[in-house]
């Protein structure tokens, strides 16, 4: 007679108290209630731009290179067109003096790279070959040091850049006219010291002439 099959007993499943007492069924998920308290604490500083001082009379998107030598290229004379970034280019009109300055952050660091006050005297010059960029000349405050800085601007298209162009040169009459009546002032300051001045030796004069 041969041997018998080897049957395999089905599982069966355990009850709900059997299940609650098995040490090896995984433990149920606990929700943590542990705190954890930082080792600095840290305060909010409130960060002074100057920009807080300022509207913003003009604003458009652009792509800013700047012709020089790079960090290699140091010392050597060798200068070459480079990228500064994307971002937006702004004119800032300042509340007390009007003065307006042009200014230029990377949009995702927000690094300044440009910072130049809106000369009458720079010229804007069409870019070789590109009807929707502009190069000029100006005295650069980026890095906290004024230097002579060639700048390179290119928009989306030839009439944001005309656009750009018919702006920068408004804001210019308008600091022409500003910077004429400083001078004016200055100057009318100056005569009317002058004036003081001379109305003191003639009285001084006319005190040492009655004393002799």
């Amino acid at each position: 007679m041969s041997e018998f099959a080897k049957t395999e007993e089905p599982e069966i499943a355990k009850t709900a108290g059997e299940a609650e007492e098995d040490d090896n069924a995984p433990a149920p998920e606990e929700e943590s209630t542990a705190t954890f308290v930082p080792v600095v604490q840290l305060e909010k500083v409130d960060v002074v731009t100057h920009e807080e001082d300022e509207d913003v009379v003009y604003k458009q998107r652009a792509k800013l290179f700047i012709y020089g030598e790079t960090m290699l290229d140091k010392g050597t004379g060798v200068k070459t067109w480079r990228e500064k970034g994307v971002g937006d280019v702004r004119f800032l009109k300042h509340k007390e003096n009007d003065r307006v300055r042009v200014l230029m952050r990377q949009e995702k660091t927000l690094k300044i790279i440009a910072n130049h006050f809106l000369d009458p005297r720079i010229v804007l010059t069409p870019n070789v070959g590109n009807d929707k960029s502009w190069v000029w000349v100006a005295f650069d405050f980026s890095d906290e040091e004024l230097i002579e800085t060639t700048f390179a601007i290119r928009f989306a298209s030839a009439e944001i850049a005309q656009e750009y162009k018919a702006e920068f040169t408004k804001v210019q009459g308008e600091m022409e006219k500003l910077l004429s009546g400083s001078d004016a002032a200055e100057g009318d300051a100056e005569a009317d010291e002058a004036a003081k001045a001379l109305e003191g030796l003639d009285v001084k004069k006319n005190e040492d002439k009655e004393e002799s």
